[in-house]
């Protein structure tokens, strides 16, 4: 699985997810007795007698006349031949066939990634019941989203992210029955986050660069996800103990600048599988939990810009895989070993802005007093 800054649904990935979405959209519709192969139909138009006499595109023609109309800008004229009951000859549209019936298509997919397109979301949207796959980043669309999305029961992959939607988290996702890879960044949604969001069977979670707020429920870690991004909200409050219970898939934990308080806690060395894990920009005091040590496949570790201290261990700088760990800006006040010269082991490394004895750029004397007068205590 990708970084956040790299994630599944670009649109440069595209092309691959809809060769793979055949196989995807089979094993999500098998249940209901659909089975399909996804293709853009470029072969001659279908007859408008034709297409209407396919109620399932007739639906997503209703649904997708609904959407033209409440789009104002469109400045790449993606949606210029939006016209006419052949919506799968639609730019950006992506049809399916039911096995069953090799003459019936379905809309599977929707690709308007970078498009620039101003707007919203209609109620209409709900007619799209074969959808598994909306991507719709980095657009202009704004308001809150349709209740009616609860419909799109196939929904594997939803992308609203680098959009202007607004109001609170979208319970409506929530109800999506299909759902794994679900992608809300830079929007402004804002207030709590509901507990339930972390009952789901997701696979990647990405709200970074939202407004959200109060604390992170405590139930976190009850999901299967493999990549999980808080940054840039407002949470406060302490990492939940229970996020020990994502050990056995998290790979990618990402909570910088979300107002973290407290200790680490020590269940974070659980998660076995981890190689990202940056909490950088919060206000996280003590020391680094020595489980971290035991963290074999981490990569990256990040707990720059905090308020911790104490002494930086041998065990985490000898991890066999990390290649970057940077620790600048807290009050550390003793390096073991060969954490003094990370890079003599390749490994890129930044301790400005501590307490280290003999080491350049630190903090001054006194601030270093300050707080070596008083150690957090947290384990």
């Amino acid at each position: 699985m990708a970084s956040f800054s790299n994630p599944i649904t670009t649109t440069t990935t595209f092309i691959i997810l809809i060769l793979s979405l055949t196989s995807l959209f089979n094993n999500l519709t098998a249940k209901n007795g659909h089975k399909t192969g996804l293709h853009h139909n470029r072969r001659g138009h279908s007859s408008s007698i034709k297409a209407l006499a396919n109620p399932r595109l007739h639906q997503a023609y209703i649904a997708l006349q609904a959407w033209k109309r409440v789009i104002y800008s469109d400045p790449n004229n993606l949606t210029t031949n939006w016209i006419g009951p052949s919506v799968c000859n639609y730019t950006g549209v992506y049809c399916s066939k039911l096995p069953n019936d090799t003459k019936l298509q379905v809309v599977a997919g929707i690709d308007l990634n970078h498009a620039d397109i101003a707007g919203f979301l209609p109620d209409e949207l709900g007619l799209l019941n074969d959808l598994a796959l909306l991507h719709l980043n980095s657009n202009r669309f704004c308001g809150i989203l349709p209740l009616t999305l609860s419909n799109l029961t196939l929904l594997y992959e939803l992308d609203l992210s680098n959009n202007r939607f607004v109001g609170p988290f979208p319970s409506v996702v929530l109800s999506l029955p299909s759902l794994k890879y679900l992608d809300l960044r830079y929007n402004e949604f804002e207030g709590p986050l509901p507990s339930q969001l972390f009952s789901k069977n997701l696979d990647a979670i990405f709200f970074n660069n939202n407004r959200l707020t109060s604390v992170i429920p405590s139930n976190l870690g009850s999901s299967s996800a493999s990549v999980i991004v808080f940054a840039n909200n407002f949470f406060g409050g302490q990492l939940p103990p229970s996020i020990a219970n994502f050990a056995n898939t998290l790979e990618e934990l990402l909570l910088i600048n979300t107002s973290l308080t407290g200790c680490l806690p020590p269940e974070v060395g659980f998660l076995y599988k981890l190689r990202v894990f940056d909490v950088s920009y919060n206000k996280l005091v003590g020391p680094i939990p020595y489980t971290i040590a035991g963290l074999a496949h981490l990569e990256m570790l990040n707990l720059a810009h905090n308020m911790m201290s104490g002494i930086v261990q041998e065990g985490i700088c000898v991890l066999p895989n990390l290649s970057n760990f940077t620790f600048s800006y807290n009050y550390f006040c003793e390096e073991q070993g060969i954490c003094s010269n990370l890079t003599s082991k390749g490994i890129v490394s930044d301790d400005r802005r501590n307490c280290l004895p003999d080491k350049p750029l630190q903090r001054s004397k006194k601030d270093c007093e300050d707080v070596n007068e008083h150690p957090i205590e947290c384990f």
